[in-house]
């Protein structure tokens, strides 16, 4: 079974890209974040044609999440579960089902934007809520795992320069221990370092020729429970996707489970 993460940066723009990657790598599971799209604009015959059902959670042009799956789509949750309101509203940040043998989350954490700035509280509060409501999946029997654009470089292994960011949000103590909560709640980084290549970054600015600079960062990630990684018989980061016209600023996070 291959279950995949991608932060498509509007699903409108990439969708060419998304159905030609699907078909290409026979992915029975996506985990999509940045939508950039309406419920009503979601592209649900396009997929369908390919043998995807899609559970949606989006409102407009900014976030949204999305899970695909061609191996069944049941008992989906909509939204986080007790997360926290941003100037007055739930963003559509997450949605869970499961997907044949696998219950999966699609994340799209928030940014934080700055240190100190009301989003950055949210991101660290939205993060707490989330630690809460995946806690009891996280302990239960069935391989479980939380997929997405979480907007926190673990480790500063996983940031071109460490040197760059300090004081920035993405690599600060507060951040990275928030994801360390998730692990305490049971789940691991189930893609390992270092895969085929060194620094194996998930996202690259448009700018400054960021990508063909290899100035990236790892803040795509796939955080799965005992049964889960257990099950892990391969993973990679499909750095192609990141190449060429048209392209997302974040390439698809793959794995490969033997269930």
């Amino acid at each position: 079974m291959r279950i995949a993460t991608w932060n498509v940066n509007s699903i409108t723009a990439r969708l060419p890209r998304l159905l030609a990657w699907l078909e290409s790598t026979g992915t029975d599971v996506l985990c999509i974040q940045e939508t950039k799209c309406s419920a009503e604009q979601f592209p649900h015959d396009e997929l369908r044609a390919l043998g995807y059902d899609a559970a949606v959670n989006a409102s407009g042009r900014w976030n949204g999440v999305a899970l695909l799956s061609r191996v069944g789509l049941a008992d989906v949750v909509s939204g986080l579960p007790g997360g926290p309101d941003y100037e007055g509203v739930q963003e559509p940040r997450a949605i869970s089902a499961t997907c044949g043998p696998a219950r999966v989350w699609s994340v799209y954490v928030p940014n934080g934007r700055e240190v100190d700035h009301a989003h950055y509280a949210y991101k660290l509060g939205w993060f707490e809520a989330l630690k809460t409501a995946v806690a009891a999946e996280a302990a239960g029997p069935m391989p479980f795992a939380v997929l997405g654009d979480f907007n926190v470089a673990p480790t500063d292994e996983d940031v071109w320069d460490p040197a760059v960011f300090v004081g920035q949000t993405h690599v600060t103590p507060a951040e990275r221990a928030a994801l360390g909560a998730l692990r305490e709640a049971g789940l691991a980084d189930v893609v390992p370092r270092p895969l085929k290549y060194d620094r194996p970054y998930t996202y690259w600015d448009y700018r400054q020729l960021a990508f063909p600079k290899n100035k990236g960062m790892r803040i795509d990630l796939v955080y799965g429970n005992a049964p889960f990684a257990k099950a892990v018989s391969d993973a990679y980061v499909d750095r192609e996707e990141r190449k060429g016209k048209g392209a997302s600023d974040h390439a698809p996070v793959v794995v490969d489970l033997d269930v």
